[in-house]
């Protein structure tokens, strides 16, 4: 079973190489074992160590439960509130509490869903995970949440936002189970952002134009120069801190990231169709979990979508779902075409997709780990423009020991007008899978 965090390994990876404190980058380090061995142990329905909790709570509405870990590691830990209990002294455990009932009300009230699962699965959190943990995950059945490291994140209870977004991780799992690799898993990830910020937004009764489509906006702790982990409407411009990095997502195809590390660039490329969903969702005006949200929704369920989907796959799914929900002609579908062709992954006819260019660079084979994460955070260090939903910029040039040759584009496709050195992302259906 595929677990998920919110916080990606590239970023924890960078934090645990430039803190001057060693005890933070004991802390780093140890957030970064735990998500490898979680990454490889069987889910909590294969392990013996998940005794399932006694639901006898209501039939009707959600299912809730919360553990406190109590700074320890092993899952899921001793409950310290059920569903209908009274709030507890520990704020933590009633973020993660009124974090998941947000989530649950969101995907029922707008969407018809209950639960993860469609069918009133229990909503399993566990709090207070180890000590200085920096992230939060889901793992197959239920949340994890650590507390931060206390100097660049605090509690990842925080944020409605990475609950729902963590907890849209399980509705993708019981629906269209994308491949959390390369445009699949960015697609993952994306619909992760999208419904984990329209949580944020039931729940606050926001509209597109009030909201602040960020995800993570709560984590950072005072001291850090950023607003979130990811934006939807201008990504690449979520953080920009001397710790960190700079924000890496690029919002349009020709910043498409190729890279091995983080699963194909997950977490990267998901800037990509978030900001379309962005679009759509500023263009019909409204409620974003109104008829944008059911387009997507209805794409992410409708059985129709391939494990290993594209952008332009999704992309043409939307535009389908749209036109059955409102009609070929009408102002829907329009705005998820116009978007899907703003951000590259459509061509002005959306019918078709965008033709790829001849990459002006040939593709060199990247190492995984470490090494890969410091040239994704070398790309992020790049100056970005922050007044526009901004193109971050490719990689550096390879290392002394990775030299590239020059391009040698083919003389039947080059475009003469495009100079040599300007590298064309890939958007054929094969993309980065």
């Amino acid at each position: 079973m595929r677990v998920h965090h919110i916080v990606p390994p590239y970023l924890l990876e960078h934090l645990e190489r430039t803190a001057d404190d060693p005890n933070l980058r004991a802390r780093y380090r140890q957030s970064l074992q735990h998500d490898a061995v979680f990454r490889a142990r069987p889910s909590a329905t294969q392990r013996q160590d998940a005794a399932p909790f006694q639901d006898e709570g209501p039939t009707q509405g959600p299912r809730r439960v919360v553990h406190d870990a109590e700074h320890g590691t092993s899952l899921p830990g001793t409950v310290v509130r059920a569903e209908g209990d009274p709030a507890t002294t520990d704020l933590t455990v009633n973020q993660a509490y009124d974090g998941t009932g947000a989530t649950w009300a969101m995907f029922q009230e707008c969407f018809g869903r209950d639960s993860i699962d469609g069918a009133g699965l229990l909503l399993s959190s566990t709090v207070h995970f180890d000590r200085g943990y920096a992230n939060a995950f889901w793992d197959g059945t239920q949340m994890v949440f650590g507390d931060g490291d206390g100097e660049i994140f605090g509690d990842f209870t925080r944020s409605i936002d990475v609950t729902g977004h963590e907890l849209t991780h399980g509705v993708t799992q019981y629906t269209a189970d994308l491949a959390y690799e390369g445009q699949s898993g960015a697609l993952n990830e994306s619909i992760s952002d999208v419904f984990g910020s329209l949580a944020k937004q039931h729940h606050r009764g926001q509209s597109a134009a009030d909201a602040d489509w960020l995800i993570g906006a709560d984590i950072f702790r005072p001291g850090v120069s950023g607003v979130a982990l990811r934006s939807l409407k201008a990504p690449g411009t979520a953080y920009d801190d001397p710790r960190l990095g700079r924000d890496p997502q690029p919002a349009h195809m020709s910043g498409y990231v190729e890279t091995t590390a983080d699963h194909g660039g997950v977490h990267i490329n998901s800037g990509i169709p978030n900001h379309a969903f962005y679009l759509v969702a500023m263009a019909l005006g409204g409620n974003a979990y109104g008829d944008a949200g059911r387009i997507w929704y209805d794409t992410l369920t409708s059985g129709e979508l391939s494990e290993t989907a594209t952008f332009i796959d999704f992309a043409q799914a939307t535009l389908a779902a749209a036109e059955t929900l409102f009609g070929a002609d009408s102002p829907q579908v329009s705005a998820v075409s116009t978007a899907w062709t703003e951000v590259g992954v459509l061509q002005s006819d959306s019918s078709e997709p965008s033709q790829p260019s001849e990459p002006s660079e040939p593709e060199r084979s990247q190492p995984s780990g470490s090494a890969e994460s410091v040239e994704l955070m070398r790309a992020a260090k790049t100056a970005l423009s922050t007044g526009t939903p901004p193109r971050p910029p490719p990689f550096m040039p390879p290392t002394p020991d990775q030299p590239a040759e020059p391009a040698e584009p083919d003389p039947a496709t080059a475009d003469p007008d495009t100079p040599a050195n300007h590298s064309h992302p890939e958007t054929s259906a094969s993309g980065s899978d």
